[in-house]
């Protein structure tokens, strides 16, 4: 994966339809324990977080239980998932419309942003914009502008260094367009489905892959 410095990976996320499952998995994966992010109200989902190393980090997101069913489908396809996997990755720019605009210029449509937020377990309002999610089977990253938001990574997270980061698709060729159209770039092997490899360190020091 290569991404300038001006769009670097901000975030990979794992999705679930139960998200306790969700971070039991990580943890027993890589034997470090993500911690509580917050809830996306009238989204109906929480998340965890990990650090990744720099300013990057794992969310692992699912149904919230402490909120009702939302009015409308939930984020990354989680109502249609039967178990968590990687379904989304992100790059962070601190100038979103601008991208958009140039992206669209060279044949690619990242779609609108719109805004988002969501409190931390302190209470902390963390306010950030976006993209939509999920183009080219979520190979296509989401572009996420925090302005003036302290950025998660900004408070203590445990750490599971990322190692590598690459995906699958039936039509790599399809992706890598869309990726030079974001001035981005990422390995995209052949595969009858669609799908993110990311190969970070455990606890112990061995690699461990999650998909």
């Amino acid at each position: 994966m290569t991404t300038p410095d001006t769009m670097p990976l901000d975030h990979l996320v794992y999705a679930g339809p139960d998200l306790a499952d969700a971070v039991i998995r990580v943890t027993e994966l890589t034997g470090v324990a993500p911690v509580p992010g917050g809830s996306h109200v009238g989204l109906g989902t929480a998340n965890y977080l990990v650090a990744l190393g720099g300013r990057a980090y794992l969310e692992i997101v699912g149904p919230d239980p402490a909120q009702p069913d939302p009015e409308r489908p939930r984020p990354f396809g989680i109502d249609a998932l039967t178990g968590p996997k990687l379904v989304a990755w992100s790059v962070r720019t601190p100038e979103i419309d601008q991208v958009i605009a140039t992206a669209r210029a060279r044949g690619f449509d990242p779609g609108e942003a719109r805004a988002m937020s969501r409190r931390t377990a302190d209470g902390e309002l963390l306010s950030w914009r976006l993209t939509g999610s999920g183009k080219g089977g979520g190979l296509i990253p989401f572009l996420i502008d925090w302005g003036g938001t302290p950025h998660p990574t900004s408070r203590p997270l445990p750490e599971i260094p990322l190692l590598a980061f690459t995906g699958v698709h039936p039509q790599p060729a399809r992706v890598h367009r869309a990726l030079q159209a974001l001035g981005l770039e990422l390995l995209v092997r052949p595969n009858h489905e669609p799908g993110l490899v990311a190969v970070m360190e455990s606890a112990t020091g061995s690699p461990i892959v999650l998909t």
